[in-house]
């Protein structure tokens, strides 16, 4: 599906999310995630670039199916049906705010597996993805302001999830 570099035209990926069913607010909200995150990779050496612009642009390609959490486990089947490497998936499967326990997923009746983003490609657009409301850029402050049905400790983990990102990311 994707070269060995994930270069695409922006037009590719496109297509990808509106015959996945996404919305041109979801696809502009992608676009708007990438371009959040790919400001963290400007520090060399910390990600894989590419591979960080194809999960951001990706990453809600769930919400083609359903607009509800399990928009990242739904997008990531997809993402595995269509052939992309296992690498962006777990992108799309672990983006949902700081990411979720596999007891956290029982509990909200998906799939009981971990979906805490590991690796810093998987934490920079779950990062990126808690600073992009629709097309515009928020703060950390704000996004924790808009989650007040979160539990504490999910906040938090948003919260360590910024720090930890936010240090490699250009002014």
């Amino acid at each position: 599906m994707l070269d060995p570099g994930f270069r695409h035209p922006d037009a590719w990926f496109d297509r990808i999310l509106q015959d996945a069913g996404c919305s041109r607010r979801v696809v502009a909200h992608c676009h708007t995630v990438r371009k959040i995150a790919l400001s963290f990779c400007d520090r060399a050496g910390i990600a894989d670039r590419d591979l960080v612009n194809a999960g951001a642009l990706l990453h809600d390609i769930g919400r083609g199916v359903t607009h509800s959490l399990s928009h990242g486990q739904a997008g990531a089947a997809h993402c595995r049906e269509l052939g992309f490497p296992e690498e962006v998936a777990r992108i799309v499967e672990r983006h949902i705010g700081a990411g979720l326990t596999a007891d956290e997923s029982t509990l909200l009746r998906l799939l009981p597996r971990t979906c805490v983003p590991e690796t810093m490609e998987e934490k920079i657009v779950a990062g990126a993805d808690n600073l992009a409301k629709g097309t515009q850029e928020i703060t950390i402050t704000g996004r924790l302001e808009s989650a007040g049905s979160l539990n504490r400790k999910v906040k938090r983990r948003i919260y360590r999830l910024w720090l930890e990102t936010e240090q490699f990311r250009r002014s």
